[in-house]
């Protein structure tokens, strides 16, 4: 048997109704560029390179919901990104509510907030990565 190859992760996608819109709302929240763009497809990523946040478009998109309740959309997958304590998580909340995110009703815990962007996905900011 050979021997495995380690991989690295080129993109996270995400599934939406329009790639545009969602894209321009992770750019503009995460001070990311345009990284690459075809038809239904748009890419961002981190100034300098790094792992992508790709876009594809979906006729009849339904978003997730959370919390989960069959037999409802579920989520498939969601973005974490850390925060160093809880001085820089309000701070990432406020601004993720300022580019048009929507903070979950439903709260867990308090080293995350489930957040949902425009589209409905959820994502986290996350205290201790």
């Amino acid at each position: 048997m050979k021997e495995f190859m380690p991989l690295e992760l080129g993109a996270a996608v995400i599934d939406c109704p329009e790639v545009t819109a969602l894209a321009a709302f992770y750019r503009k929240m995460l001070g990311w560029e345009n990284a690459g763009v075809g038809p239904g497809w748009l890419e961002i990523a981190p100034p300098g390179g790094g792992t992508k946040i790709a876009f594809q478009q979906k006729e009849n998109y339904r978003p997730p919901l959370w919390p989960e309740e069959p037999p409802g959309q579920q989520q498939m997958l969601h973005l974490d990104f850390k925060v160093k304590d809880k001085e820089e998580m309000e701070k990432a909340v406020a601004h993720a509510l300022a580019c048009g995110a929507r903070k979950a009703g439903r709260q867990y815990s308090d080293s995350w907030t489930v957040m949902l962007d425009p589209a409905g996905h959820p994502f986290c900011f996350a205290l201790g990565y």
